[in-house]
């Protein structure tokens, strides 16, 4: 079977991975000239580390990223609310890992290159039109650097080519740009001294005021006795600060200068956020923004994957860990059927309901609501959550939580593998 994949992020060099383990022949095109190791930190659940374990990544990812102790939610001035164990210290067998974006997007491409061979992925193509026949699909694309038109034919396509997917446009044409909640979010990475376990992820105070989010992502700067410090402020804005349009590019460069007059006063003890801030070399600035849940993803030979099939807030740590998991179920069924539309129809029956609940689950947020309260009950901090929030209240907002990013734990433990039939 061949397979075409446009885009070469997180979903489409997994799906490539996965396919290739499966028997497939793949190739993987980008409308990007170079790949590079671009972006900030970024989240793989569990039950992602699992498959990227299963695909022989596991070693790299230990060697890159930071295993996430806890994360803790906590008010503007320190004070916390809720903690949650994560990864292995929550039961699980895999940990969670924070990581670079980039770095996990290289540690993929390395692995591609080395297993399918450097043909198998090609920059500079830009995505145009598919045209689907009796024997596979004929995809359109053009160079970016001019020239004839480029046609790949394959059996079945794969759009991985994220939020503003070109893949996605030809399948529900007429969408419209994406939808904006009118949080604005800033987002960079900065030495510092490790604070509390080494391996704490913070979620702090409220979008009403500004919410802080920040955790280590590099093993080699923990060995080093620092701590690469991704941080995400994420404010709420009045009509006169909405940004100016909700394209939302993702390596759009921000300002310190906008960012920190919501954070001046915020020093936490064993964190100084105005100089986390003020330190960072980049800082790129993104809306929150997701896509409604599509009523479906495939058509024929062509489906979807990762952000092109379900954009979602980035609340519960769940897009790289989704794209993973689409790629991996995409893999399997492909392995498993004859017939490549049946397998793309399998592959959305067993996981677009899914996908779609966490996209309405991360839109709820129910947890920053409770978050709102705690800031509005309690503005100059507490001793004691349970003088802030009744007991109703945090289950709330621990459920809340669970609900938008956790997978039960024995389930994950106990399931069989989902490695590709015939694999090795």
């Amino acid at each position: 079977m061949k397979a075409l994949i446009v885009g070469a992020g997180i979903s489409g060099l997994t799906s490539a991975l996965s396919l290739h383990a499966a028997g497939a022949e793949v190739v993987v095109v980008d409308a990007v000239r170079a790949l590079l190791p671009l972006g900030v930190g970024i989240n793989l659940q569990p039950h992602a580390v699992r498959e990227l374990t299963e695909l022989g990544l596991g070693d790299a990812l230990a060697a890159t990223g930071i295993p996430t102790r806890e994360m803790l939610r906590m008010d503007r001035h320190a004070n916390e609310i809720i903690a949650h164990a994560r990864g292995v210290h929550a039961g699980y067998r895999w940990p969670q890992y924070s990581i670079h974006r980039g770095e996990l997007q290289m540690l993929l491409l390395d692995a591609v290159v080395e297993r399918l061979g450097p043909a198998a992925v090609r920059t500079g193509l830009v995505f145009e039109s598919f045209a689907e026949d009796a024997d596979g699909v004929e995809v359109c694309l053009h160079a970016r650097t001019g020239g004839a038109p480029v046609t790949l034919r394959a059996d079945v396509l794969i759009g991985a080519d994220g939020l503003s997917s070109a893949v996605r446009r030809r399948l529900h044409p007429g969408e419209g740009p994406p939808l904006w909640n009118g949080i604005r979010m800033w987002r960079g990475i900065a030495e510092a001294d490790p604070y509390l376990t080494g391996r704490s992820m913070i979620v702090a105070g409220s979008h009403r005021s500004g919410r802080l989010v920040c955790y280590p992502i590099s093993k080699p700067a923990e060995d080093r006795g620092r701590a690469l410090v991704n941080w995400v402020a994420e404010v709420r804005v009045s009509p006169e600060t909405r940004v100016e349009t909700d394209t939302a590019d993702w390596t759009r460069e921000g300002r310190a200068e906008d960012v920190l007059p919501y954070f001046a006063d915020w020093r936490l003890g064993w964190l100084d956020v105005p100089r986390l801030i003020a330190e960072s070399p980049q800082i790129l600035e993104y809306p929150m923004v997701d896509r409604d849940p599509l009523p479906w993803w495939t058509r024929g030979r062509v489906t979807l994957v990762g952000d092109a099939a379900h954009p979602m807030y980035p609340v519960g740590a769940n897009g790289g860990s989704l794209a993973v998991i689409d790629a991996r179920v995409l893999a399997l069924e492909l392995s498993r059927c004859d017939d490549p539309a049946e397998a793309l129809q399998a592959y959305e029956k067993a996981r677009l309901d899914d996908a779609n609940a966490v996209v309405r689950a991360c839109r709820d947020m129910a947890a920053d609501r409770i978050l709102d309260v705690v800031a509005e009950r309690a503005p100059d901090g507490f001793t004691d959550i349970a003088d802030v929030l009744t007991a109703d209240e945090l289950t709330a907002l621990r459920e809340g939580w669970r609900r938008t990013t956790d997978m039960d734990v024995e389930a994950l433990n106990s399931r069989p593998s989902w490695n590709p039939v015939g694999a090795g």
